[in-house]
């Protein structure tokens, strides 16, 4: 009798939903996902190529997407070509109709539109597969964006969740499954894709990032900028921020007129005409140094950085500022690893294999024992195709990716937040060079490195970290002399006992054993023998000869043992 493809870990409403997918991967010619459900999938899933792959995910809806987007931020789960597919995926989901959404944002808002607004589009300007955007006027004449929660989403989410974490549950039963911990990755796409959900939390993270930009000394504030949230207007459903009028930085440098939407013609009335097509061909390289310089700053001064700059959300406005936009994905580094990875980009650069293997392992987890020599062996060879390149032949995305893949193939894991800045890293320089070809992201790193290293060494309060230096000096000289005279007390008592963990020490422990069971096997076999040899010549009764006959058995039994347990082993030496 055949096997029920259907897993008795799935809830009933969740069955006709998983058939779904499991035809649309059929379709795709993909039978990895059949094979998982009835149990006789290989431990490492056969991926099928990259652009098949995306097609299944939009097939499958925005959950699916979002999965997919996801997994474009994992550079330590996949390879370079799926990270680069994925990372343009998006999903192809059409707007709600104006009635439906308008009754939504009824239901949704404090108080009703018309209080609210003198006009608003209930048809969206853009639609995603979790939100829509819509344009506005508030009652004080201030263009707004409304972002609004497409309606019936957190059912969707609730349901394709569910059952994303059973099959996660089946993939984790396979070797792949455990050395990339699934279970884990599902519930870290479980807590992201939920966050999304809140529009709270994009705002909060779009008020910190306006709030660092305002505050940088490595740029001008003036020249770029990131939407105010309207706060009293905005909710977990509903998001309120100010318009801002332009268009997506690539296609700024086309020589079509801008196309400003009527609504909005007034708010920048006095826009220069030479900046009406675009920016003018010398401002693309102070535009591309801004860009670089605001997430320079994001990435190794604040640890708060856009995860995703792609062209689309690196909006020119029509008075010559650049904005950053769409703040739902968004990425945090620790001191201590901003630190290090401005060491291992310095390392990068200058082709210090050795350098780059130390500073890798105080980031990573190791999977295994590492070789250390391997992997300084493995890293060199890599550097080697960057030594000599000029800088503006250097791409520092694409290496600091390369370094990602070299340690993956050492078994390091890399933390989740590298795979955001490598993500956010290889979009910016991406855009920057399609935007500007002549850029290069050292020559925009080299006039920053003393401020930055003045920043880190010292951070933003010297005088507050110089006293904490301080506190610690001091805690750590009242302590030394106890500790040491403790030491001391442990010598003469002779009560000292050292604890030594010898990496490799449990298999020689068990060669020795297994010599020392075959010696003794050995032993026992020879006394057999002679014990046997001594009752045959003095053999005088029936009772004596069945003695002997049964020891010299026992001792062929054994020392048979003994060789096929030798030959087995392989050494004979």
């Amino acid at each position: 009798m055949p096997r029920s493809p259907i897993p008795p870990m799935l809830t009933p409403n969740l069955i006709g939903r998983q058939r779904e997918i499991v035809e649309v991967f059929l379709k795709n010619g993909w039978d990895y996902m059949r094979r998982l459900l009835t149990g006789s999938a290989p431990d490492e899933p056969d991926l099928p190529p990259p652009a098949v792959l995306c097609n299944i995910l939009i097939e499958l809806g925005p959950v699916y997407v979002k999965l997919g987007q996801l997994l474009s931020t994992r550079p330590d789960l996949l390879s370079p070509a799926y990270i680069e597919a994925l990372s343009g995926l998006q999903s192809t989901v059409p707007a709600v109709p104006g009635p439906q959404i308008e009754g939504y944002i009824r239901q949704h808002m404090v108080r009703s539109p018309e209080a609210v607004f003198t006009e608003i589009d209930y048809e969206a300007i853009a639609a995603g597969s979790i939100g829509q955007t819509h344009r506005a006027r508030l009652k004080n004449g201030q263009a707004v964006a409304v972002k609004v929660l497409r309606p019936g989403i957190e059912k969707q989410v609730e349901r394709d969740m569910a059952l994303i974490k059973d099959i996660a549950k089946l993939v984790s039963a396979t070797q792949f499954g455990q050395r990339y911990n699934i279970t884990e990755l599902a519930d870290e796409f479980k807590t992201a894709l939920t966050a999304e959900l809140d529009f709270t939390t994009e705002a909060r993270y779009t008020d910190e990032l306006r709030q660092n930009m305002l505050e940088s000394d490595w740029i001008d504030a003036e020249r770029l900028t990131v939407p105010q949230i309207l706060w009293p207007l905005t909710n977990s459903k509903i998001l309120v921020m100010e318009w801002l009028n332009g268009k997506p930085l690539l296609e700024a440098q086309l020589s079509q007129p801008a196309t400003n939407l009527p609504i909005l013609k007034d708010i920048a009335p006095n826009i220069p005409p030479d900046w009406s097509q675009g920016p003018p061909i010398d401002q693309r390289g102070e535009i591309t140094s801004l860009l670089f310089r605001a997430f320079l700053w994001q990435y190794f001064v604040t640890g708060f950085f856009h995860a995703d700059p792609h062209p689309g959300n690196i909006f020119y406005l029509d008075d010559g500022r650049v904005a950053l936009l769409d703040c739902g994905m968004m990425g945090r580094i620790d001191p201590q690893t901003r630190e290090t990875l401005t060491e291992l980009v310095l390392a990068i650069v200058s082709s210090d294999a050795k350098r780059c293997a130390q500073l890798t392992l105080k980031i990573t987890e190791p999977l295994k024992p590492i070789n250390l020599v391997r992997l300084e062996s493995d890293y060199s060879r890599l550097l080697g195709r960057y030594y000599g390149l000029t800088l503006d032949r250097f791409n520092t995305a694409e290496a600091f990716s390369a370094v990602i893949q070299t340690g993956i193939r050492n078994h390091l894991r890399w933390p989740a937040n590298i795979g955001l800045f490598t993500k956010s890293l290889a979009n910016l320089e991406g855009a920057a060079r399609q935007f500007n070809p002549e850029v290069n992201l050292m020559d925009e790193i080299k006039p920053l490195m003393v401020d930055l290293f003045q920043k880190q060494l010292a951070g933003d309060a010297p005088l507050q970290m110089l006293l904490r230096t301080g506190l610690e000096f001091r805690n750590l000289s009242l302590s030394a002399p106890r500790q040491f005279g403790f030491l001391l007390d442990r010598l003469s008592d002779e009560t000292l006992q050292w604890n030594l963990n010898i990496q490799g020490l449990d298999s020689v422990q068990r060669s020795i054993e297994r010599a020392a069971n075959r010696r003794a096997f050995s032993t026992v076999v020879a006394a057999l023998i002679i014990g046997a040899a001594i009752v045959t010549t003095s053999q005088t009764t029936v009772q004596l000869q069945s003695l002997s006959t049964l020891l010299f058995a026992a001792a062929s039994f054994l020392g048979l043992w003994l060789i096929v347990s030798i030959s087995r082993s392989g050494r004979w030496k």
